[in-house]
């Protein structure tokens, strides 16, 4: 491919990774982002010394897109510990991997909200899904969540005190009517990995990842937002407020709204997974305590989880000052008054710790989310849009081609790329 000129636009995770790829393999590449700064739905603010990112979001670094994709000793990561901690009022327990955990291993194994049988079923599903590929799950036959784990035989309180609010945060369905095939390849990930934050936020992600597409020798244009896209069947025209660019290909990587607009793909899918999460500053001696794992809300929905953010990553707070958050889910939350939310954290904090006075709590930043996923009911990702999917010379990439997920995210940049690389 010898200077075919190709268009990309968004700047989230997927339209960067394209861009990159596009460049290495010699085409001259634009990449229009609307906003001022790259990263789509992968954003952080600093604020008041606090290090923000935009909703609770981790980097998982088993996924193989992760490691293909970043350099992560760059990224100067920050670790959780494997497991959570099971939270209700008067009660703490932790649940842990035993096989990546040894300080957990004796905690764990005295956690009863969790049967032994439980627990070697755990271990049994681990080995399952270990010795299957991402392909290899998500063409597998589809069911919930809660039908799966009923159908290997976890107890009840398992799915509910643990797996619905820590699966609650990685897909926002606490009610667990999620695909199955997201919970497999999750489990698996976790299982052959870590959970991090980079020390400077979720947003040197993106920064990694444009910094690395222009070093390529792709041209990003921030503020540029694209007015429209016509295919020609040959090559294509991108409009924005100021110019229109012809050019040989372009890639579509819009958020989904956006994408649909612009492709009229139907398939696209745009319903939606909201949350809201409430960061919050306590002085450095009050926060929780949880060897860097999240607490687990088992008694009520309402905040799903609670994190000690500057105990996993200190840079996340200024010096004296702890930064935890909350994260509540589904669309009724993003109505609710922030200071409705900040009590209801305060108050479930104190149940938890009844030890501790947590009456300094206070709010620095809520961010409300309507669209932080798109919605994955069993079956989903056998009716997503392929990359090809618009016809001509116009591409796909985004998360909704595979997975919601920076797994398929980046992922989807790649495979648009390729397309973009045989068929010019």
């Amino acid at each position: 491919m010898t200077q075919d000129s190709v268009a990309v636009v968004g700047g989230g995770l997927a339209g960067l990774v394209a861009a990159r790829r596009l460049a290495l393999s010699g085409a001259e590449v634009t990449l229009f982002e609307r906003r001022p700064s790259v990263g789509g739905r992968v954003r952080t603010e600093h604020r008041e010394g606090f290090t923000l990112d935009r909703g609770f979001q981790v980097l998982f670094t088993a996924y193989p897109a992760v490691q293909r994709e970043l350099d992560l000793g760059a990224l100067d990561l920050r670790y959780f510990t494997p497991g959570a901690v099971i939270a209700r009022p008067g009660s703490r327990s932790v649940l842990s991997d035993p096989l990546r955990d040894l300080r957990a291993l004796p905690a764990s194994v005295r956690n009863d909200e969790v049967t032994g049988t439980d627990k070697a079923r755990t271990l049994l599903l681990r080995q399952h899904v270990g010795t299957r590929t991402e392909s290899e799950i998500f063409r597998s036959a589809d069911r919930s969540i809660r039908s799966y784990l009923r159908e290997w035989g976890f107890s009840e309180s398992y799915i509910e005190h643990f797996v619905a609010p820590f699966y609650g945060g990685i897909t926002l369905d606490r009610s667990l009517s999620t695909s199955k095939r997201v919970f497999e390849y999750t489990f698996k990930a976790l299982s052959d990995g870590r959970i991090a934050v980079p020390a400077a936020g979720m947003q040197a992600i993106p920064a990694q990842l444009a910094e690395r597409a222009e070093a390529a020798g792709a041209t990003i244009r921030r503020n540029a937002r694209v007015r429209a896209v016509t295919d020609h069947g040959d090559g294509a025209t991108v409009e924005t407020e100021s110019e229109a660019l012809d050019v040989d290909a372009v890639v579509v990587a819009t958020d989904p709204k956006e994408a649909k607009r612009l492709t009229g793909v139907d398939d696209v899918p745009t319903d939606a997974r909201s949350c809201v999460t409430q960061h919050y500053r306590l002085p450095e001696g009050v926060t929780p305590t949880t060897r860097r794992k999240l607490l687990l809300n088992a008694a009520d929905p309402s905040p799903n989880t609670i994190v000690p953010m500057s105990e996993v990553a200190p840079e996340y707070g200024p010096e004296g000052e702890a930064l935890v958050n909350a994260t509540f889910l589904g669309e009724a939350a993003l109505d609710r008054d922030a200071d409705a939310l900040a009590e209801e954290t305060r108050l479930t904090l104190e149940a938890w710790y009844p030890d501790r006075d947590f009456s300094e709590l206070e709010p620095v930043r809520t961010h409300r989310i309507e669209f932080a996923q798109f919605d994955q009911p069993p079956g989903v990702h056998d009716t997503l849009p392929g990359t090809r999917a618009p016809g001509g010379r116009t591409y796909l990439a985004g998360d909704y081609t595979a997975w919601s997920s920076i797994q398929g995210a980046m992922r989807s940049g790649r495979e648009a790329a390729r397309a973009v690389e045989r068929d010019l």
